[in-house]
Formats: structure tokens, C-alpha cells, sequence
């Protein structure tokens, strides 16, 4: 771990923070059908558009980055984002299907900007760590932000809830601005003069000399789609056979549970394992869960989920990253960014669908399409793996643009 540079380890402590204050993505819905008063049906394309627009801002939030700064992406974005969670409880029933999108938009955009820093900040052969650190202090925050989110809707108002959410993001934008620099360490040498002197690519004929990272990403999109089905489908259907919601949150305190426990040692005791090896085994443990859930035994079904997650998520941001051009690390992010996230709104649309029309086949259908992505990612890692190219590899990042930066005197 003495390989992550120490804005890392600051950048980490700012996201736990921001996530222990991040309540609005978890009540928001309950807020509008609740105190808002507003049918379920007029509550859920509030909640869809901004789905959408939080997919959409991880999409794009890189490309922003690698033209205008991926530092300066993050703080807009945070501005941008607290400022529209800040004023939520203010607004007309109307205003809420443009600000909320445009909040998450930005909330997007600050999620694939802080994948790129750690790209860019932590040196080839320690991004694992690098990211396995970022997602630890996420999933520590958002562990404890939902019941404090709770004891102040019970003790206070949903009011306070968004105004201490929006402020604590500004206060997250305020600290980023403090403890990320303009630029990164500037290197010397051949790997330098390659990064700056070589052809700069187009993103997707990047992608074409790459089918490794095309290949990864096809299956993280399908695998997130069974993913997020825990978040939908899951506790419909363990209500159909007589579990309720205690027995979900149970099982949601496992996953993250575990997580907290294991992904870090696991990362460490893995991180010189081939990537698309350990990446194809988690994909298909996750694809075992879905069968398990088949057979009924639900704790067993979330163990092998949750490390299925441990397994695939950390070396597949890691792996993105290590064969993306100094000068597209940002899009490369963001095109993760995007098919990693993607079941947000597509899960539910397609698994409540498919188990409204036969619920026995859910769980074996996921089980299928996480296991196809699985051996696909193990296939092609069995293949010669293209190297990354000398971009890749060249040190000295500057935060503010994504390329290299230039030695300034002294």
C-alpha cells in the first residue's frame, strides 16, 4: 500500500466523507411519495430521469476531463451537485425533473472524474491498490450515511436531511480543492517524450486496437444488469416466498459487510494474479449466486455475490485504466464508469419484466448471462493480452488535463 501516493489516501477520505452525508439517493423516492405527497407512478419517472441522468453524467464525465481537467470536472461537478441537493426540499413539484437529473448528472460526472485521478495519479502496477482504496472509504461511508440518514428523518425533517447532504458536498468540494494539486510529479525520459511527442488516438480507435478492454466492458454491462437485480427484483421475490424486509437488510449487512472485511486484503494478496483471470472468476461467482437464489438459499446466494463483487470490480476499473492513452484516461474511465452503473436504470425495467412474466426464470437467466460474461473475460484472458501503449506508462500526470506535466523550473 506504500505504492498509493498520499493524495490518494486524501482523495479517499474526502469521498467517505461525502458518502456518509450522501442520503438523497436512498430516500429521495420515499421523500417524494411521502412528504411531497406525489403518486408512485409521478415518484418513479422523477427517480428514472435522474437514473438517467446519472448514468449519463459517468459517460461523459471523463470526456470533460481529458479537455478541461479531470480536478476541475470533480470540483464543478461537486458544486454543481450539492448546490442542486441543497436547494431539493425549495423547489416547485415542477422543478423536480430538471434540478434532481442535473444534480446526479453532476454527481456522474464527479464519479468518473475521480476514477480518472486515481488513473492518472497512481503509477502502472498499483492501481489495484489505488482503487481498491477509493472504493473502501466509498463503501465504509455509504455503510454508515443511511442510518444517520434515518435517525435524522425520525428526529428532524427530510429538510435537514438534503440541507445537510448538500453542504456536505460543497464542504467535500472545498476540501478536493484544497488537497488536490494542479499537477501531478513531471518524468523524464523515453516514456515521457513518447506520451507527449507520439499520435494521439480517437477513443474509439483506441478501443479497436484493445478488444481486451471492448470485451471487459461488454461484460461488465451485462453483468451489472444481473448485479442490480439484489436492488429490484431481489426483495420482491424474497417476499413472494415469505422473507420481509428485515431478512433484505440482513442480507444487504452481509454484502457490505464483507466488502468492508476482505476487499482490501484480497486485492493485496491477488494484485500480481493475471486481471482478466481473477475478473472472469468474479463475474462467474456472481453468475453462481444467481444459481444458488434459483435453489432458495438466499445468505448463500449474497456470499457468492459479494465475492463475486471483491473479485471483479477493483482489477476491472485497474485493468481499463492500464491500457488507456495518457491522453483518453479520462474517457477510458468514463466508458467504465458508464457500463458499470448502467443496471441503475436498466435492471429493473428488464428483470421486473421478465419476472412478471415467468418468475421461475429470473435467477436462471441471470444466472446464464453473468456466467457467458464470465467465460468470455476468461477466453480472451487465455489470449495474448495487448500491452499497454507507451502513453500508458508514462509517468508525471497533470491533474488539471490528464497529460503529462511539464517540468517548470527549479
Amino acid at each position: 500500500m506504500r505504492e498509493v501516493p498520499r493524495t490518494v489516501w486524501l482523495l479517499a477520505a474526502g469521498q467517505f466523507f461525502n458518502m456518509v452525508v450522501a442520503f438523497t439517493f436512498v430516500y429521495f423516492f420515499v421523500y417524494l411519495t411521502d412528504e411531497r405527497g406525489l403518486p408512485v407512478a409521478q415518484a418513479g419517472l422523477i427517480s428514472g430521469i435522474g437514473g438517467v441522468g446519472m448514468v449519463a453524467g459517468n459517460f461523459t464525465g471523463g470526456w470533460f476531463g481529458d479537455r478541461s481537467g479531470h480536478r476541475r470536472v470533480l470540483l464543478v461537478g461537486s458544486l454543481i451537485g450539492g448546490a442542486g441537493v441543497l436547494a431539493l426540499p425549495f423547489l416547485p413539484v415542477a422543478l423536480l425533473y430538471v434540478v434532481p437529473p442535473l444534480s446526479q448528472y453532476a454527481g456522474g460526472c464527479v464519479r468518473a472524474a475521480t476514477g480518472a485521478l486515481v488513473a492518472v495519479t497512481v503509477p502502472e502496477g498499483a492501481r489495484r491498490q489505488g482503487f481498491a482504496v477509493t472504493r473502501f472509504a466509498g463503501n465504509a461511508g455509504f455503510t454508515v450515511g443511511p442510518p444517520l440518514g434515518a435517525l435524522l428523518i425520525a428526529h428532524t425533517s427530510y429538510t435537514w436531511l438534503f440541507v445537510i447532504d448538500g453542504i456536505g458536498t460543497l464542504v467535500f468540494a472545498a476540501y478536493a480543492a484544497r488537497i488536490l494539486p494542479a499537477h501531478g510529479a513531471a518524468r523524464s525520459g523515453p516514456d515521457r517524450a513518447k506520451a507527449e511527442d507520439g499520435p494521439r488516438q480517437g477513443v474509439f480507435a483506441a478501443l479497436r486496437e484493445r478488444p481486451t478492454v471492448l470485451v471487459l466492458l461488454a461484460a461488465i454491462l451485462l453483468t451489472d444488469l444481473v448485479y442490480r437485480q439484489q436492488y429490484s427484483t431481489l426483495p420482491v421475490d424474497l417476499d413472494r416466498h415469505g422473507l420481509g424486509t428485515g431478512v433484505y437488510g440482513w442480507l444487504l449487512a452481509i454484502n457490505g459487510g464483507v466488502i468492508l472485511l476482505l476487499e482490501l486484503p484480497a486485492t493485496l494478496a491477488l494484485r500480481d494474479r493475471a486481471p482478466l483471470r481473477i475478473i472472469g472468476s468474479g463475474l462467474l461467482l456472481v453468475g453462481a449466486g444467481c444459481a444458488v437464489l434459483a435453489l432458495g438459499t438466499a445468505v448463500a446466494m449474497m456470499l457468492l455475490l459479494t465475492a463475486g463483487e471483491i473479485l471483479y470490480k477493483t482489477p476491472a476499473t485497474a485493468y481499463v485504466a492500464d491500457h488507456a492513452p495518457a491522453h483518453l484516461q479520462g474517457r477510458f474511465q468514463s466508458l467504465y464508469s458508464g457500463v458499470s452503473v448502467s443496471g441503475v436504470v436498466l435492471s429493473a425495467p428488464l428483470g421486473g419484466a421478465l419476472y412478471s412474466a415467468a418468475p421461475g426464470l429470473l435467477w436462471p437467466v441471470c444466472a446464464a448471462v453473468a456466467g457467458a460474461a464470465g467465460c468470455l473475460v476468461l477466453a480472451v484472458g487465455r489470449g495474448r493480452v495487448r500491452q499497454p501503449s507507451a502513453a500508458v506508462v508514462a509517468g508525471g500526470p497533470d491533474l488539471e488535463t490528464g497529460s503529462p506535466a511539464r517540468r517548470t523550473s527549479g
